[in-house]
């Protein structure tokens, strides 16, 4: 199975090369805001109907590795 990440994009001249979902002009972190706020995968899904399930799936996996890659820079230090 291919990863979620996947996914995830990054383009210099797509939203400023800030983490986005396949390219398009979603970043990452604004998706995470939105579930950060209480709104639900399908209340994401229903306001952006040219996401898919997998494409917040993606978004929680990257926030998930990104909190441990720095847990582990924060171990080293």
């Amino acid at each position: 199975m291919t990863s979620l990440l996947s996914r995830i994009t990054v383009n210099p001249e797509i939203c400023h090369g800030q983490p986005t979902i396949r390219g398009l002009r979603y970043p990452v972190d604004a998706l995470l805001d939105y579930l950060a706020a209480g709104n639900s995968v399908e209340d994401v899904l229903a306001e952006f109907p040219d996401l898919e399930r997998d494409d917040i799936l993606a978004c929680l996996e990257f926030a998930a590795r990104t909190l441990q890659v720095r847990s582990q820079h924060l171990a080293l230090a």
